[in-house]
């Protein structure tokens, strides 16, 4: 087989958790009245809350001091962590539990390279955690994507060359960070039109099919 490990993004390709992303960043924005809509949220797809917010505040026309930055930064979590007690073992879709436990069965290593410093309650909240050799979120990481640092410190947990894993992204952020940092990566959701992609899928379930064809 030509890959020995997959590494995935976490929101949007596993567990879809945008709408809380959204809904929480509605509040801040909301409350220093400055615009914010799912065109300006499509925005921050694979990037840091800090750079989040950077993107929602500059839609203002007043400038914010480092204080009231971390402070919002700070509110938005806490509104987002509230929803995420929402997700449930059946957030995580029926085909998405499937392709997991079918790339064990091909022998391959699975990991999780997420920008998200809620990662790790994500995947308790959602029962996947066992499904992953490796896990390496927002805490572990210095630069966020379209850095690579996040996908090389998830290699290197595996214990494995970026040549041999294959990464599979759903933002433009991530397919760069991935591409960035020698790995192929499969591109679903707004990744899918990237050009920098090795493979265009609609959904995960097509991974079994691809690998199994290299």
């Amino acid at each position: 087989m030509k890959y020995k490990a997959i590494i995935f993004d976490l929101d949007g390709v596993l567990v879809h958790t945008d709408k809380y992303h959204y809904q929480a960043w509605k509040v801040i924005a909301d409350k220093a009245k400055i615009p914010f809509d799912e065109t300006v949220n499509n925005r921050l797809r694979g990037v840091s809350r800090m750079e989040s917010l950077d993107i929602i505040l500059s839609y203002s026309d007043r400038r914010f001091s480092e204080d009231e930055k971390i402070a919002m930064s700070e509110e938005k979590n806490e509104h987002y962590k509230t929803l995420l007690k929402n997700l449930l073992p059946q957030s995580v879709s029926a085909e998405t539990v499937k392709t997991l436990d079918e790339l064990h069965t091909m022998g391959l290593r699975l990991a999780i390279g997420s920008s998200s410093k809620n990662a790790n309650y994500i995947l308790q909240k959602t029962e996947i955690s066992h499904f992953f050799d490796a896990v390496v979120s927002g805490l572990d990481i210095t630069k966020t994507k379209p850095s690579p640092e996040v996908f090389l410190k998830a290699a290197e947990r595996l214990n494995m060359a970026p040549k041999d894993c294959l990464v599979v992204e759903d933002a433009h952020a991530g397919v760069e960070a991935a591409v960035a940092g020698g790995f192929d990566c499969a591109g679903m959701g707004d990744a899918y039109s990237s050009d920098l992609v090795t493979y265009q899928i609609n959904n995960i379930s097509e991974l079994c099919s691809i690998l199994k064809l290299l």
